[in-house]
């Protein structure tokens, strides 16, 4: 299965970087910076994942393709 795409971008009102998974609903994190913030998404996908093969949740396949780009 392909990786699952990745939403991350500044919210004023948080004053943070949000990153969401649209395809797993309400799995989000936030991050003083966009590495933080895609670091801790990573970690609530796993989590989230996890819950729903506990639960017996049917796990959605990816719709989005992921950006696939090198952060330096």
């Amino acid at each position: 299965m392909r990786g699952y795409h990745i939403n991350i971008f500044y919210s004023d009102e948080d004053e943070s970087y949000i990153a969401d998974i649209p395809d797993l609903r309400f799995c989000s994190a936030s991050g003083a910076t966009p590495q933080k913030a895609l670091e801790e998404v990573l970690i609530a996908q796993r989590i989230w994942l996890e819950e729903a093969k506990e639960s017996g949740m049917k796990i959605p396949l990816p719709k989005y393709k992921p950006l696939i780009y090198q952060v330096s």
